[in-house]
C-alpha cells in the first residue's frame, strides 16, 4: 500500500507543526506473565509498566516535545479486579503517566470497565474532559455528560476528538437501569450464543460482550462538530478505543454500530485519521474517502525486548508516524482536496 514507506524512508527536512504520542492497550497487572483468551499469545502483564516508563523516557527526551499523548484504552488489566487490586494499579500507572512532560488524553476501553463502574471512571483521574474545547457561540459542539467524548485543538486548524465506544454497552452500567437492559436486548438480538463474549456463528462477528458503540446522541454530536470543522477547514483527528474500518482491524475487534460512525465521519471533509487500539495486533488501511484508519499494537502483548508506542509529527499535507518496536512507520498523506496550502 503506498502509505507505508519502506523502512529507513521517514525522514522529514522540514519541521513538523506539531507532534503527538500514542500508545494503546497497556493492561497493567501485577502478575506473573499469562496468555489471551485462546491461549495463543503471550501477555507481559508486570513488564507493560517498564514499557510505558521507556514510552515515557523517550517523549520527555524527543527534540520535538510531543504537545500530548492519547492513551487507546485499557490501561491496566480486568484481572485487577478479580485481584482487588483495580486502585492500587491503576495509581501505579496513573503515578508513571504523572513523570511525562505532556499531557494525557485518556480513552475507555473494556478494561477500564471490568475494572470500574463507569461513575467511578467519571470521577477519577481517567477522565481528561477538563483538556476539552469550547466552540464559542456554538452550543451544539459541547457533549452531553451522559457519554465519555470531548475534543480540543492541539494546534491551530486542527482538532482532536475522543469517542465513547462503550457508550452503548453492558459494561460498567448498573444493571437495573433501563440503558443496561436496552443495550443487553441489542446484543442478545445479534448474538444468541450462552456465552456473549464468543462470535461463533455470528454474522456480525462484533457483537461480543467486550465490544460496544455509539448512541445516536453521541453520533449526532459528532457530526455537529464535523459540521463545524469542515465549516472552519479544520483538520480532525479521531480517537476511540475500539476501531471501525474492517480492512484496519480483525472483525470481532469492532464497535458494534461501526457502519453508523463510518456514515457520520465520510459525509464530512475534514477527518484525516482514525486512532483505535483494542485488537493487540495492530492494523492500518486507508478508506476509500481517504482517511487512514491506524490500530495501533497493544502494549501488554509486547515482548520485553521490545516496545510499542509511536510519536506522530504533523505536517501541513501529512502525517508521519514514527513507531518503536512492534509498532511501524508510517507516512499519511491527506487527500488532495484535504491538504492545507503551505502556511507562510
Amino acid at each position: 500500500m503506498d502509505d507505508k514507506p519502506n523502512p529507513g524512508t521517514l525522514s522529514e527536512s522540514s519541521e513538523p507543526l506539531f507532534s503527538f504520542g500514542v500508545i494503546a492497550d497497556i493492561q497493567y497487572a501485577d502478575l506473573e506473565d499469562g496468555y489471551n483468551f485462546h491461549g495463543s499469545r503471550r501477555r507481559y502483564y508486570r513488564h507493560s509498566l517498564l514499557h510505558l516508563r521507556g514510552a515515557i523516557e523517550h517523549w520527555n527526551e524527543e527534540s520535538s516535545a510531543p504537545c500530548c499523548v492519547l492513551q487507546l484504552g485499557d490501561i491496566i488489566d480486568g484481572y485487577n479486579a478479580q485481584y482487588k487490586a483495580s486502585e492500587k494499579s491503576l495509581e501505579l500507572v496513573m503515578s508513571t503517566f504523572q513523570t511525562l512532560k505532556a499531557p494525557v488524553h485518556h480513552t475507555w476501553g473494556n478494561h477500564e470497565f471490568y475494572n470500574f463502574s463507569r461513575d467511578y471512571l467519571t470521577n477519577s483521574k481517567l477522565n481528561t474532559k477538563f483538556l476539552e474545547d469550547h466552540i464559542v457561540h456554538h452550543p451544539e459542539t459541547m457533549p452531553s455528560e451522559d457519554y465519555y467524548a470531548y475534543h480540543f485543538v492541539p494546534f491551530p486548524k486542527f482538532r482532536f476528538i475522543l469517542l465513547d465506544a462503550y457508550d452503548l454497552s453492558v459494561l460498567g452500567v448498573d444493571q437495573s437501569s433501563p440503558k443496561y437492559q436496552q443495550c443487553l436486548q441489542m446484543l442478545r438480538e445479534h448474538n444468541p450464543n450462552t456465552e456473549l463474549n464468543s462470535p461463533q456463528g455470528l454474522s456480525e462477528p462484533q457483537f461480543v460482550q467486550f465490544n460496544g458503540g455509539f448512541s445516536q446522541e453521541q453520533l449526532n454530536w459528532l457530526n455537529e462538530v464535523l459540521a463545524f470543522s469542515d465549516t472552519n477547514q479544520e483538520k480532525v483527528v479521531i480517537v476511540s478505543h475500539l476501531p471501525i474500518y474492517p480492512e484496519a482491524s480483525d472483525s470481532v475487534c469492532l464497535a458494534w454500530n461501526y457502519r453508523d460512525a463510518l456514515a457520520v465521519i465520510w459525509s464530512h471533509q475534514c477527518v484525516v485519521c482514525f486512532f483505535a487500539g483494542h485488537t493487540h495486533d495492530g492494523g492500518y488501511s486507508k478508506d476509500p474517502f481517504g482517511v487512514h484508519h491506524v490500530n495501533l499494537e497493544g502494549v501488554i502483548e509486547t515482548a520485553p525486548d521490545s516496545q510499542a508506542f509511536g510519536t506522530v509529527h504533523v505536517y501541513p499535507d501529512k502525517m508521519m508516524l514514527k513507531g518503536r518496536g512492534r509498532v511501524p512507520d508510517r507516512i499519511m498523506n491527506y487527500e488532495k482536496e484535504r491538504a492545507f496550502p503551505l502556511l507562510v
